[in-house]
């Protein structure tokens, strides 16, 4: 079926031009864009929309990038980029900062320091990247490198959550299954068994007891549950615990030992991209190493702390993370040859190439043996209750025979 595209390009002569087009995929409209003799600066499939209307679109960092990218490589100064960026886009808050950062620049200020008076849109390893470029000259590479790395965070993401949907949604609806039989059927089945009385199984008699009370008193229940929700919320609120806080403490369990490792490994990994990114990017190992910090829980903060006393003093720094725990041994290794061949940079990136795939592997694994497991469970549950509802049945018919 065909799908409608919104292409924004740049031709010399003309300059950046926006217009629509119908293709197959957005593959298929970029060949057909270049056919024309344009330079593709962005593609977006058009179909967004909202209950009532177009949905406001966030700032997209990453869009910025590629399109800023593809129109300094096409030989545009950075004020005329950011000029063909404002002129293509939709009045509202995108063009109002875009125009706001060309004015910044027009005073003479530098990129870096106009993108740093929006941090809510400009994150510091962008702020970095930039900054180093301006060193060399090379904003385009240094986009590029972000581009990469933004794309490359964005795969694994979707990967992790692609592999959690359909768990979640059998989950989601297993429970939803079990709490209607709960409230709604098991109550009509207390009323017909009423006269009974003792002769029902014990356990049958413990769920009809239940559903009598969900019958009358299902309203008390309610508000005591919602006060009893309302409470918890309060106390996390007051104790300022986030949700990342809350994670760390369920991980702190035995039973989840498996699910901390791969935690661990996953932000090891974040960090380590971000370092290599940063090293890539010209900046110097230890201010990587502070900027990359933030990515890591409060427990390996505090030893990257004593492995950058460590590097300061002038200790190797595959030698350092070993010691604070912070490079498994395909990291060591990896850390030790980018030291002698001076490319610590990419043989960063390589460990978090190593450790995503093995990341979203596990994912992959985990969804595979969870969700039969679930749906056993979930399975079993229901066949508990409803076995317990007929069971008095069951006995009344074999008593007949």
């Amino acid at each position: 079926m065909p799908m409608h595209f919104n292409i924004t390009a740049y031709r010399h002569g003309d300059g950046v031009s926006s217009f629509q087009l119908e293709a197959d995929s957005a593959e298929a409209a970029g060949i057909s864009t270049r056919e024309q003799g344009f330079e593709v600066v962005s593609i977006r499939e058009l179909g967004n929309w909202h209950l009532f209307g177009r949905r406001a679109q966030p700032f997209d960092l990453l869009l910025f990038s590629q399109e800023l990218r593809s129109l300094l490589d096409a030989g545009l100064s950075l004020i005329e980029s950011l000029g063909a960026l404002a002129r293509k886009a939709p009045a509202g808050e995108r063009r109002q900062l875009i125009q706001a950062l060309i004015h910044r620049l027009r005073e003479g200020k530098a990129f870096s320091a106009v993108l740093r008076q929006s941090p809510h849109l400009f994150p510091p390893l962008y702020l970095a990247l930039v900054a180093a470029s301006e060193q060399t000259g090379d904003l385009a590479g240094a986009l590029a490198r972000f581009i990469e790395y933004r794309s490359r965070m964005d795969a694994i993401q979707k990967r992790v959550k692609a592999a959690a949907i359909y768990p979640a949604l059998l989950l989601g609806v297993g429970s939803l299954v079990i709490v209607f039989l709960m409230t709604y059927v098991v109550p009509r089945f207390s009323r017909v068994y009423e006269e009974f009385g003792s002769e029902l199984p014990f356990m049958s008699r413990l769920l009809l007891q239940w559903g009598a009370l969900i019958e009358t008193q299902g309203l008390s229940l309610l508000l005591g549950l919602a006060v009893v929700i309302g409470g918890m919320t309060i106390y996390v609120r007051r104790m300022q615990l986030s949700w990342g806080v809350l994670l760390r403490r369920m991980l702190d369990w035995k039973a989840l030992a498996s699910v901390r490792d791969r935690f661990h490994f996953y932000a090891l990994a974040r960090f380590y991209r971000t370092l290599g990114l940063l090293l890539q990017g010209g900046i110097p190992v230890v201010t990587a190493l502070g900027m990359a910090r933030e990515l890591l829980d409060e427990n390996m903060q505090i030893t990257l702390a004593g492995a950058l006393i460590e590097i300061r003093s002038g200790v190797a720094l595959s030698a350092a993370m070993e010691r604070a725990n912070l490079a498994p041994p395909v990291a060591s290794d990896l850390l030790r040859i980018g030291e002698k061949a001076g490319d610590m940079g990419e043989k960063m990136i390589r460990i978090a190439d190593f450790h995503d795939e093995e990341t979203a592997r596990w994912a992959d694994w985990f969804a595979r043996l969870f969700e039969p497991l679930l749906m056993l469970v979930i399975g079993l549950f229901i066949a508990f209750i409803v076995v317990l509802l007929y069971m008095p049945i069951f006995e009344l018919a074999g008593s007949v025979q």
